[in-house]
This record gives structure tokens, C-alpha cells and sequence, in this order.
């Protein structure tokens, strides 16, 4: 049984339980006696309580019931609402993140088991019914084992009977002979799930894998598959082979959740007539109090099989997206489309009438790109998903950001429904953290002088996403102190990046761009925040990366705006197709302001560098035949052909030998290959299956 199939669900709904979580705390701590969110905060850590006991993560079971208490507490209004539960509240959130973190990487929770956090929670509890906090550090086990004692005691001679008493068959004999050969004993055991159980399948394969640990099942009772399948009631048997003694074996499958009850005893002799039925474990009340307190690290720490699960568990999250059905439903018509198309260019193939194919073939192909469009633009939709499910974090991530710096602000978010490709968003979440850190941080100034400049006391910092053509425009910036530009210019010189003569020339924008160099701070010390080099450079890398691009505009005393534009897709583009020499090179049509016939002697030479005067502009050429490393013309001609393309507010003239025409292209790419050269950023197969390089035109500029 494939315990990823569960996980995969487990890691998705987990994930959005906690941001719904996450959100609702945000709104108690603002509302603390909204009765809607503290009801749904009830809920959510319920699910995941419920989930996680599914799942067999006993220490996330731990801590979300725990949580669970005590918002039955403030439901019951016993408890109120007040900054160090809200505080306490994130605590368990962050190390509820942890357990999943674990979960993702290796199919297991982990080891810790935050003991003073779920100390905290009962401590609140303890207050509520006028208990001593000091003795309730041990009450989540309690509650949750319980049930199991009370029920346990109650019927153990109906029970006792059944277990493990079942005919064997002569591959089922020969592996216990082998077995008892290599000198294991073999044990019988029945497991009783509790009645509530909702997988019975996913918590009869963890028992297997919990006892696994410890020994070889030899025989199962139904079969293996009937067990997968659910085709039994609340209860299986199996014979184990192990070297380890029946507690150990009954502890592992006992620390199983929702397990009700586990019975085994020593199998001495494999006829079913004479399997002695006795089980030392239900008899003594000490024994069995023993084997439910054995020790939880071993059968939560990652098993072996689990292990091998690694890469699908990570896989699971970054792999799935949800799709509207109606989406699904255009995809599925447009195939059928398709397929309509290549019958009838089956059928015009097998016809001997040549001039009628002829039409009917232009016809097919015409409707044939009819539809490759159409398709291509549902499957972008199903590939789109809201920048909403990366910006969700950040307004607690401010939250804490204003406590650990000590500052008054607010996050303010507009246009989270803005669809960006899967693969950008998944990308894009740590450039805009950064940007987020570096306002908080750097821009927003201290209370005290924004009191003094007459601002208001609480700083803003903003995000805002809009589609812009085939980009997508995210803004972060602040109400803060801008960016002083002579500053910029002073701890350049001071790290010899420039020299005092250039930063006397310098632009304003050119002075900015500085703060994208590797490793350049205007942190005067370092912190968990800011100022380890690490920041501006990192963000200006991962965009680019992602065929975006970043600016900067700032007014000193008023604040910053970093503009961050991402290509909607990074799959299939439209491109212009053009010839350098023999060569083809494909330019993103997104990229293209004009294209331009200049006549040689218009050409001007700036600082010994070619340029074109162009409606008021100034636009430098670039010879793509020299860049590109390409023989040169035997003869130069009267006119240049040049494509115009841009970067924000920058442009430049991109001199090529031929037009071929637009064309829709699969980016394909180039891996490890070329990766040292910025110039390429992928290419393309045409359609008669040469290879077209795609130049990067951000790099260009």
C-alpha cells in the first residue's frame, strides 16, 4: 500500500489550513471577540488534528489538540482573547510549519516535540477551570490515550478468542519454518481500529509499517490486497516473524492513532487446531499500562520505507495546482477538436481525388492552428494561478517584522487575484519577501521622525499586482524615507565600486542600480534582517532568471517603489523569428517596442559607441553579428534593419540581417549547457526541426 497517495492529500490540505489559521489569528488579534473567526479557528485546528491522527503524526495530533482546547475554552468564553494567546498562537503555527516541513522532506514529522508550547496551552486551560498550571504539561497524552485504556478493559475475553486464529496455507508455512530457522519467533496479533476510523487502509498500513520495524509479517488475515481495499470490518490479524519481544511489536502497532485495541501472544506451533490463544498483554493491568507508554520517538522517527518517499512527498506540493471543472471542460472540447482535424487529414490521405484534397488540406491546417491556439490558451489558464497563494504569508510576516524592529506599520495588498504561470509564482515568493524586509527595515523611518515630518504614526507599506499585456506589474515599496541617492553614491566610493569622478556624473538611476550589485548593504550593521550582502543582488538575479525585471524610483523623505515585471508564461511565447547571417534567433514579441529601417549614415557616435536619434530618443545600437561572434558582411549595407525592443524605461537598437515573421514558439531549455551566457535564454525547434536560439533582450539592454 502507497502511503504517498495520502500524503500528497494530507500536504495540500494541511498547508491550507494553516494559512486560513494564520489569517483568522491576524483578524482575532485586531476583533478579539469575533465569535465567526474564533469558531473557525475552532474548526480549522480540529481538521488538522483529525488529519494529523489520520496520517499517524501523533506529535502534530498532540499540539493541534491541545489547541483545539483551548479555543473550547474561549468559545465557552472562559477564556479571553488577548496579545500573549495570540502570540502563543503564531508559536504553534510556526512549529505546526515545522511538522510539515518534515513531512514534505522525508515523509515523517520528526523528533521534537515542543513540550514548553504545549505546556503553554494547557497552562491556559489549567487558569480556565482553577487548576495548577504545573501539572498540566503532561495532559495532552492523557486525553488523547485515554479512551484506548477504558476500552481495552472492557471486553478482552470476546476479544481474546479471535486473534490471529486463521488456517495457513503452504507458502504461508514455508516462510514461518524459514523464519523460525533464522531464529525469530512468531507472533500473533489482531489490531481493532476504532469505529470512528475513516481510513481503515491508510492506519492498517501504518501498523505495518510501524511493526515492520521491528520484524517480517509472514501472513495476513484478510489478504494484503482485501485490507487495501477496505474489505474488512474493525479489525485484521497477521503473524509476525521478529527477534524482538510481543510488547515491543504490540507498543508499535498500539502507537498507532486511532487504534482501539491490539491483542497478540506466541504462536508455538502453526496448526490452526492447536494455536494456543494467549495473551499475556490483556491479563495484567501493569503490562499494559507498560506497553502504552512506550516511548514515541522510535515509531515516529522516519522508517526506512518512509524514507524512500522523499522526492513525491516534495513533489506533491510543488507539482499540483487546482482547476476550475469548466477549464477541464474547454480543454476537453478543444481535443476533441483536434481530433476531428486529424480524421479528416486521415481520411483526405487515403483519397485519390488530388485537386479536392488539395483545398480540404489548406482548409484542415487552417483549422488546425484554429484550434492549437485555442488549446494553448486553456492550457495557459489551467497553468495560471493568483499571486494571492504567495502574498497570503506576508501579512504576518509584517506583523512580526513591526514587533522585532519595533515600528508601526500596515500591509497593504491590491490585485492578489493577478494569474501568473504556476512555475513564476512559485519563484516569485522570496524576491518580493525580500523587497517586503527591505521596506520595513530601510524604508519605513522611526516613529519619532516620521512625527516629525508630519506623517502618520503607522508606516505603509504596499503591494500592488496588474496584468500590463503579456506582463504581470508587482509593486512593494513604502510611505518611508526613500532612498538617499548621495549616500548610495558615498558607500560605493567608500567600497571602491566607483570612483569619486564617477559618482560626480552619475545619475540618479544609475546611482540606484548600484544597490542590485552582488554583495552591496547600505546596512550600517548586520542583522536577521537586513545587512548581510545578501538582498537586492539575490532579488535582481531570481527575476531576471525569470525573464523579468526590476526598477527602482524613490523621492527622499517620501518614500520607494520597487517595480518588479514577469512574463505571464514561461512556456510558449510569441516571438519574432530573425536572421543573423546563415543563423536563427527568436526575440520575445512582449520585448519589442518598433522595428526600424535606418539608413547607415543616420548613425551617430556617442563616447565611441554606435546610436540611432530616433523620434527624441537616443537608442544605442547593438551589432548582433559581433556579439553573437559571427563573421562579419563582406559588404555593409545602406540600410540596417532594427529591432527596437525595451527594459522598463531603457531601449536599444538590436541590428539583425533578415525579418522571418512572428511566430508562437515552446521554449525549450538549455539546462547546464550554455548557462555561463546571459545572452541566451533558451531556445526553440522550428518547424522544419532546426534549432532557433532565443535571445535574452533584458541582458541586451
Amino acid at each position: 500500500m502507497d502511503v504517498s497517495q495520502y500524503l500528497e492529500i494530507f500536504i495540500d490540505e494541511s498547508a491550507e489550513h494553516l494559512q486560513n489559521l494564520s489569517d483568522c489569528i491576524m483578524t482575532l488579534e485586531n476583533e478579539p471577540n469575533n465569535k465567526d473567526t474564533i469558531n473557525e479557528v475552532f474548526r480549522a485546528a480540529h481538521s488538522l488534528k483529525g488529519m494529523a491522527g489520520t496520517m499517524g503524526f501523533k506529535r502534530m495530533q498532540h499540539l493541534t489538540h491541545d489547541m483545539e482546547n483551548v479555543f473550547q475554552e474561549v468559545r465557552s468564553d472562559k477564556i479571553k482573547v488577548d496579545s500573549s494567546m495570540i502570540d502563543l498562537l503564531f508559536e504553534c503555527l510556526d512549529a505546526i510549519e515545522k511538522y510539515l516541513d518534515n513531512i514534505k522532506a522525508t515523509s515523517d514529522e520528526g523528533t521534537e516535540d515542543n513540550e514548553l508550547i504545549i505546556k503553554s496551552l494547557n497552562d491556559f486551560i489549567a487558569k480556565a477551570n482553577g487548576q495548577p498550571t504545573e501539572q498540566t504539561s503532561q495532559q495532552p497524552a492523557a486525553e488523547v490515550e485515554a479512551p484506548k485504556s477504558e476500552e481495552k478493559t472492557e471486553e478482552p475475553a470476546a476479544q481474546e478468542a479471535k486473534y490471529a486464529n486463521f488456517d495457513l496455507n503452504n507458502h504461508e508455512l514455508a516462510d514461518i519454518a524459514s523464519a523460525r530457522e533464522s531464529g525469530c519467533q512468531i507472533y500473533g496479533i489482531t489490531v481493532y481500529v476504532q469505529k470512528e476510523c475513516l481510513l481503515k487502509a491508510a492506519r492498517a498500513f501504518l501498523v505495518f509499517r510501524a511493526v515492520e520495524e521491528l520484524g517480517h509479517i509472514v501472513a495476513y488475515r484478510p489478504s494484503s490486497q482485501d485490507i487495501e481495499d477496505e474489505k474488512f470490518e474493525l479489525d485484521f490479524s497477521f503473524y509476525i516473524a521478529s527477534t524482538e519481544s510481543l510488547d515491543k511489536i504490540i507498543a508499535a502497532a498500539k502507537n498507532v492513532s486511532e487504534i482501539e485495541n491490539v491483542l497478540g501472544g506466541v504462536i508455538e506451533d502453526t496448526k490452526p487446531e492447536e494455536t494456543k490463544a494467549e495473551d499475556p498483554n490483556v491479563a495484567s493491568p501493569t503490562e499494559k499500562t507498560a506497553t502504552e507508554k512506550a516511548p514515541a520517538e522510535k515509531k515516529v522517527a522516519a522508517p526506512a520505507a518512509g524514507a524512500k518517499k522523499q522526492t513525491p512527498a516534495k513533489a506533491a506540493t510543488s507539482r499540483t495546482v487546482r482547476v476550475d471543472i469548466e477549464k477541464l471542460d474547454a480543454l476537453m472540447n478543444q481535443v476533441s477538436e483536434l481530433i476531428i482535424a486529424k480524421n479528416a487529414l486521415v481520411s483526405m490521405s487515403s483519397s485519390e481525388n488530388e485537386e479536392s484534397n488539395r483545398q480540404g488540406f489548406h482548409d484542415q491546417i487552417e483549422y488546425l492552428e484554429q484550434i492549437t491556439t485555442s488549446l494553448h490558451e486553456s492550457v495557459m489558464k489551467v497553468r495560471m494561478v493568483p499571486i494571492e497563494t504567495v502574498t497570503q504569508k506576508y501579512p504576518r510576516m509584517i506583523r512580526d517584522l513591526a514587533r522585532t524592529l519595533n515600528k508601526k506599520m500596515e500591509l497593504v495588498m491590491t490585485g492578489e487575484d493577478t494569474e501568473l504561470d504556476r512555475t513564476v509564482v512559485d519563484q516569485i515568493g522570496d524576491p518580493l519577501q525580500h523587497l517586503l524586509r527591505n521596506s520595513a527595515d530601510h524604508g519605513l523611518e522611526s516613529a519619532e521622525l516620521r512625527a516629525q515630518r508630519g506623517k502618520p504614526e503607522i508606516g505603509t507599506i504596499f503591494l500592488h499586482a496588474y496584468q500590463e499585456g503579456n506582463n504581470v506589474i508587482i509593486q512593494v515599496g513604502d510611505d518611508g524615507n526613500g532612498i538617499d541617492v548621495e549616500a548610495v553614491k558615498r558607500k560605493a566610493v567608500e567600497r571602491n565600486i566607483i570612483t569619486m569622478e564617477q559618482a560626480e556624473s552619475m545619475s540618479q538611476k544609475e546611482a540606484l542600480a548600484i544597490l542590485f550589485m552582488p554583495s552591496f548593504s547600505m546596512a550600517n550593521k548586520i542583522t536577521d534582517i537586513s545587512g548581510r550582502g545578501v538582498g537586492l543582488d539575490v532579488v535582481k538575479s531570481n527575476i531576471e532568471q525569470l525573464g523579468g525585471d526590476v526598477e527602482v524610483s524613490t523621492k527622499l523623505g517620501e518614500g520607494s517603489t520597487f517595480t518588479v515585471r514577469l512574463p505571464l508564461t514561461l512556456a510558449i511565447i510569441q516571438a519574432l523569428m530573425v536572421e543573423v547571417r546563415d543563423e536563427k534567433y527568436a526575440i520575445a514579441l512582449g520585448s519589442i517596442a518598433n522595428i526600424e529601417s535606418i539608413p547607415v549614415k543616420d548613425i551617430k557616435y556617442v563616447q565611441a559607441k554606435e546610436v540611432i536619434h530616433l523620434r527624441g530618443n537616443v537608442i544605442p545600437l547593438i551589432r548582433l553579428d559581433q556579439l553573437l561572434d559571427i563573421e562579419p558582411r563582406e559588404e555593409e549595407p545602406e540600410e540596417l534593419t532594427v529591432v527596437i525592443v525595451k527594459r522598463g524605461d531603457s531601449q536599444a537598437g538590436l541590428v539583425v540581417d533578415n525579418l522571418m515573421g512572428q511566430q508562437e514558439i515552446v521554449i525549450k531549455s538549455l539546462g547546464k549547457y550554455i548557462n555561463g551566457n546571459k545572452l541566451i535564454s533558451g531556445a526553440t525547434i522550428l518547424g522544419d526541426g532546426e534549432i532557433a536560439l532565443i535571445l535574452d533582450t533584458n541582458t541586451l539592454v
